[in-house]
C-alpha cells in the first residue's frame, strides 16, 4: 500500500479484533506506527505482533476508553515511545440492544459511556499534542443506526449521532491547527454485527474493505467534517441537510398552515448543507426577509 501515513503515529481504540484490527493493519501498511488499544491485553498484543511480523512498528495497550486515567497513561506511553501522536481512530464500541420499552437506563448509559464519552476522553487526551504540533487527524466512528435509525438500538443510535455532533464542532475548532476531524460510518461483518445483519449480506462487507477509508481520513489529503460511509469497498458521503422550507406569517394559525403545507417543508429539491449553526440561522432570517417580514 502507498505510504500515505509514513512517519505518523496512530492510536486505534478497540483494535483487538474486527474493524479496529483491520484499521490498525491498514494504517501500519500505510507507514504509521500504531498503538493497538483494546480492553483485552492479549488481543491487543496479538495484533501488535502481527504488525511487527509484517515489518511495521506497533505496541499493544490494554485500557478502557471510558477510563480517563487509563487513556492518559496510554497517551503518555505513546509519547514516551514515539514522541508524537498524529492520528486517533475512535473505534471502540459495545452493544446493549433492546427495544426501547425493555431498555433500562443502565443499558443506555453503558453504550453512551463507551461510544460518546469514550470518544470525548480519547480525543481530549490527544488534542493538546495535536495543537502543539499543528497537525492532527481524528476519526470518529458513527453508524447508520445514528444517521437513519434501527429497531432495538435507541442507545446505540443516540450515541452515534452524538459522535457526529462532536465531530462537527471539533472540526471547526481544530481547523486553525490543521486538526481535521471526520466520521466513518462503517458497514462490516464483525462480532457486533453478526446478529444484526443476515449472513448473505455480511459476506459482502468484510472489515478490511472499510479500512482504506480510514487511511484516507488519516492522510495529509484528508477532508474535514466529512461523514464517510463505507462498506464492501463502496464509499459514499452522508450529509445532514436543510430544505429551503417555507415562510409562514406569524398571524393566524401557523400550526394549521404548517400541517397543510408540510409536504413543501419536506421537499428535498435544492437542499443545502449548512456549515455552521450561524449559517442555518442566516438562512431562516433570509427566508423571513424575502417574505417581507419585520423583526
Amino acid at each position: 500500500m502507498t505510504q500515505h501515513c509514513e512517519g505518523r503515529v496512530a492510536i486505534v481504540t478497540g483494535a483487538g479484533a474486527g474493524l479496529g484490527r483491520a484499521h490498525a493493519l491498514a494504517l501500519a501498511a500505510a507507514g504509521a506506527k500504531v498503538v493497538v488499544n483494546d480492553m483485552n491485553a492479549e488481543a491487543a498484543n496479538a495484533v501488535a505482533a502481527e504488525i511487527e511480523a509484517s515489518g511495521g512498528a506497533a505496541i499493544g495497550y490494554a485500557a478502557s476508553v471510558s477510563d480517563e486515567a487509563a487513556v492518559a497513561a496510554m497517551v503518555g506511553r505513546t509519547l514516551e515511545t514515539w514522541g508524537r501522536i498524529d492520528i486517533l481512530v475512535n473505534n471502540a464500541g459495545i452493544l446493549r440492544d433492546k427495544s426501547f420499552a425493555k431498555m433500562e437506563l443502565a443499558d443506555f448509559r453503558a453504550v453512551l459511556e463507551v461510544h460518546l464519552i469514550g470518544s470525548f476522553i480519547c480525543t481530549k487526551a490527544v488534542w493538546p499534542h495535536m495543537v502543539a504540533q499543528q497537525f492532527g487527524r481524528v476519526i470518529f466512528t458513527a453508524s447508520g443506526s445514528g444517521l437513519f435509525g434501527n429497531f432495538g438500538q435507541s442507545n446505540y443510535g443516540a450515541a452515534k449521532m452524538g459522535v457526529v455532533g462532536l465531530m462537527q464542532s471539533l472540526g471547526i475548532e481544530g481547523a486553525k491547527y490543521d486538526i481535521r476531524c471526520n466520521v466513518l460510518v462503517p458497514v462490516a461483518a464483525t462480532a457486533m454485527t453478526e446478529n444484526v445483519m443476515p449472513p448473505e449480506m455480511l459476506s459482502f462487507v468484510r472489515p478490511e474493505l472499510v479500512s482504506p477509508g480510514v487511511v484516507f481520513l488519516a492522510s495529509a489529503e484528508a477532508p474535514s467534517r466529512a461523514i464517510l460511509c463505507a462498506g464492501g469497498s463502496s464509499f459514499a458521503a452522508g450529509h445532514v441537510t436543510l430544505t429551503p422550507g417555507i415562510y409562514i406569517a406569524p398571524e393566524g394559525d401557523v400550526a394549521a398552515t404548517l400541517s397543510a403545507r408540510f409536504a413543501e417543508v419536506e421537499a428535498r429539491e435544492h437542499s443545502v448543507v449548512p456549515q455552521t449553526v450561524r449559517e442555518q440561522t442566516a438562512m431562516h432570517v433570509a427566508a423571513a426577509t424575502a417574505a417581507g417580514a419585520e423583526p
